[in-house]
């Protein structure tokens, strides 16, 4: 809002009617129209703080807001078109208007007051102060003034007219419409056509009596403008206000999206951890049923040890007993005792066949511990090949625990 000290200390010194055009702010080398109809276009003075300003605003929308500094130049490229680059609003403007002489008057205007801006800046810097380049629209920013030298090039490489570009008359109107006399006491921002003065900003606003019948006073104008202001100020809330509401949109959007992947990513955790849980119980239960089965098997082995070695050793006492038998009998054949190598033969067949029934139970005896172990070792792998795939989930449990 603007204060009522700000608002004495700026006066309209100018108004003309012209369209407004804005340079596309895509292509950098067309033209875009930023007012529906001619609109005027006023140059205020601050007296304030010694700068000027050409603002020009349609219904609620502020077409143009120009701070006029010394380094600024108006270009006139067709007959009834000139433009100017503002490098803090980074756009350049262009004016059509209705007739070459208003365009000249316009030019006039222009370099009047950016030769009164020079001399005011002047001054400051000659009494010792540091020339401060005036803030210029609100549409200024350091993004803006980054931009400067996009504008600047597209300022050096002047654009042809609108006309010529096939916008037609309807863009460059053949006469200006002339304010009704209620338009001088009611109009607003763009009401403000017809003060046309070649004076300096010291001397006082005069009318054009030819063209309205009567003289404005300061107050009246002092109402218009500080309509101007409002409706300008009015605009730029509306688009801020609008821009804030799709960034806060756009954060909610995110918040909820982010609470949905948490609320998701602790439900994982939480399966995990019970997971983990269930592994580790599983685990506990295979190594305990491993260990019974080892102490088992150790004793089965034990046993099935024992026994081999009995058998073995009857084997042996077998074997010993055989070859005893066999030099008996061979001493018997020899003595020519029939009937005791017959009784010999008998006790030695019945011997082999204990030495062959011992033999086959040592085999049977053999095969089942070789069969024990080979159980013994596929267990062991078994319970190997799990305590491994519970210590990879438990390393990859404790990583997503960590992130």
């Amino acid at each position: 809002m603007t204060s009522g000290k700000e608002t004495m200390g700026e006066q309209p010194i100018f108004t003309c009617k012209a369209h407004v055009f804005h340079i596309d702010p895509k292509t950098k080398r067309s033209w875009m129209p930023a007012s529906s109809t001619a609109v005027s276009v006023s140059f205020f003075y601050d007296s304030s703080r010694s700068l000027y300003r050409i603002i020009s605003v349609e219904g609620q929308k502020a077409v143009i807001n120009s701070t006029v500094t010394p380094n600024m130049t108006f270009t006139k490229t067709s007959q009834k078109f000139g433009q100017w680059s503002d490098v803090r609003a980074n756009t350049v403007y262009g004016l059509g208007f209705s007739s070459e002489a208003e365009l000249q008057k316009f030019i006039d205007k222009f370099n009047e007051v950016k030769e009164a801006t020079r001399s005011a800046i002047s001054k400051v810097t000659a009494n010792g102060g540091s020339a401060v380049t005036p803030v210029t629209s609100a549409n200024a920013s350091p993004i803006n003034a980054r931009a400067a030298g996009t504008v600047q090039e597209n300022a050096d490489n002047l654009l042809e007219p609108p006309v010529a570009l096939g916008l037609g008359s309807a863009a460059l109107p053949n006469s200006s419409p002339k304010p009704e006399p209620e338009e001088i006491v009611h109009g607003r921002s763009h009401s403000l056509s017809g003060i046309q003065s070649s004076d300096s900003p010291s001397h006082q606003l005069k009318m054009d009596k030819a063209t309205y019948g009567s003289t404005g006073s300061n107050s009246e104008m002092q109402l218009k403008y500080e309509n101007d202001r409002l409706k300008l100020a009015l605009a730029q809330s509306s688009a801020n206000a609008k821009k804030w509401e799709i960034e806060l949109t756009t954060l909610k959007s995110n918040n909820a999206r982010l609470t949905s992947a948490l609320q998701e990513s602790t439900a994982n955790v939480e399966e995990w951890k019970r997971q983990l849980a269930s592994l580790k119980e599983e685990n506990m239960r295979m190594k305990a049923k491993y260990q019974n089965d080892l102490e088992n098997s150790k004793e089965l082995g034990d046993e099935l040890r024992k026994e081999i070695q009995s058998l073995r050793i009857k084997v042996e006492q077998l074997e010993m007993e055989l070859q005893n038998k066999n030099e008996e009998i061979k001493k018997l054949s020899s003595g020519g005792r029939l009937p005791d190598i017959q009784a010999l033969q008998k006790d030695n067949q019945e011997l082999q066949a204990t030495v062959k029934l011992t033999q086959s139970e040592l085999d049977i005896a053999l095969s089942a511990h070789e069969s024990q172990k080979q159980i013994l070792l596929t267990l062991n792998q078994q319970f190997a090949a799990r305590i491994h795939e519970l210590v990879t989930i438990h390393d990859e449990m404790a990583t997503a625990l960590q992130t």
